[in-house]
């Protein structure tokens, strides 16, 4: 077959959302001659990679295999291994717009040449980009991503998430919530458009269903303000309005809202609760500090104000929830102060969706591997310069 890529392509845009799996196994066997396939989409906490074929599967596969689908996921690099047989496996990256949904695995009779294993990557990336898409359409690819029952708060909130991770010329982001099977009311949310990136991190108050419902709230004022074309302190103010209203003080929402200009590195921020900004330049990690403003929704016709912060290419951010931050389990001091510092300067060489997970596993062993007593969300950004050529 001439063109394996159009040929796949042209399948999954007539399957059914939740048969794409088999018509990918179909066309890559057709359009490249492999003998098998599998694709293995991660779960909600980033702990593993499991086939949706075989979602009940305990095991997420042989660990012959294992531990190089986790090397793909993690490098987003095409990892190659070949059997006693001569048969060539190769895994890639399925990844849409940065986020990170699995992998694919392609079983070739013998080795690969450039051109066959380029076009198994631009098949990867169509099945990535058709999986995100099939979501709103299936369970089936929902299913494979838990490994135990959510509560219904965290059904909320994961319905809620934009992504997990995205890519572009100028930034790359990454966010991660936990506990991810019972997540309450903190959440992150982020919207790219031409040279402005929107980011908001939210600690809903309370806990459970009541948190999540009143997170859910917020963030769609927020975007009902960001989509109707208002400025950051808008955005704050209409939202704000909106929970009160609601609550009448009662409730309210810690929230910080960022805007970065993607081309000059100007970051705007609405401080409005508890969620902290550290940035990582070089090896130094400093707080930035802001004037920290009432919650939304703590009071009616609350005003905000706007502050800037200027970075430089090659600065990372982080934004922690106060879970993260001011976790003190039994016995010890709070991670933030610390420990949180430690994981975030080890984390300084791995990319956002590796940082993000360093950090929370190193959260979870400051709790000895217990359940978080709080939500907690880390969200990290990494601004690489414009992204524009210069002529």
């Amino acid at each position: 077959m001439s063109d394996p890529v159009g040929l796949v392509s042209r399948a999954l845009r007539a399957a059914p959302p939740d048969r794409l799996v088999e018509a990918a196994d179909r066309t890559i066997r057709s359009g490249l001659g492999a003998t098998r396939t599998e694709v293995l989409i991660a779960d909600y906490r980033l702990g593993g990679l499991w086939p949706v074929g075989d979602a009940d599967r305990p095991d997420g596969g042989p660990p012959d295999r294992r531990g190089l689908a986790r090397r793909c996921f993690s490098s987003q690099q095409a990892i190659s291994e070949e059997d006693a047989a001569g048969r060539c496996r190769w895994y890639l990256p399925l990844t849409a717009w940065g986020d990170r949904i699995g992998v694919l695995l392609v079983e070739l009779p013998g080795p690969a040449g450039p051109e066959v294993v380029g076009q198994a990557l631009e098949i990867a990336g169509e099945l990535a980009t058709a999986l995100r898409a099939a979501d709103r359409g299936t369970d089936r690819y929902h299913r494979a991503r838990r490994r135990e029952r959510l509560s219904m708060a965290a059904e909320l909130q994961w319905e809620l998430l934009p992504a997990r991770s995205m890519s572009h010329d100028a930034f790359q982001l990454a966010g991660q919530l936990e506990p991810a099977y019972t997540v309450g009311g903190d959440h992150f949310d982020w919207s790219v458009d031409g040279d402005r990136l929107t980011v908001t991190v939210l600690d809903g108050h309370g806990v459970g269903l009541a948190a999540a419902v009143l997170t859910a709230v917020t963030v769609n004022a927020l975007r009902n303000a960001r989509r109707s074309g208002e400025s950051l302190v808008e955005q704050a103010e209409l939202a704000s309005d909106t929970v009160f209203h609601q609550h009448r003080g009662a409730r309210h929402v810690a929230t910080l809202l960022l805007e970065l200009d993607t081309a000059t590195g100007r970051l705007r921020a609405v401080d409005a609760g508890s969620p902290h900004l550290l940035r990582l330049r070089g090896g130094a990690l400093t707080p930035i500090s802001l004037e920290q403003q009432l919650p939304l929704g703590m009071f009616a016709e609350t005003r905000y104000d706007v502050q800037e912060v200027d970075l430089e290419p090659g600065d990372r951010l982080f934004v922690v929830s106060d879970g993260v931050w001011a976790a003190v389990p039994a016995g010890r001091g709070r991670y933030g102060d610390r420990a949180m510092g430690r994981a975030m300067r080890a984390a300084r060489l791995q990319p956002p969706p590796e940082a993000v997970g360093t950090v929370m596993r190193e959260l979870r062993a400051w709790h000895d591997d217990a359940d978080l007593r709080d939500d907690a969300v880390v969200v990290c950004l990494d601004w690489r310069g414009s992204g524009r050529d210069v002529e």
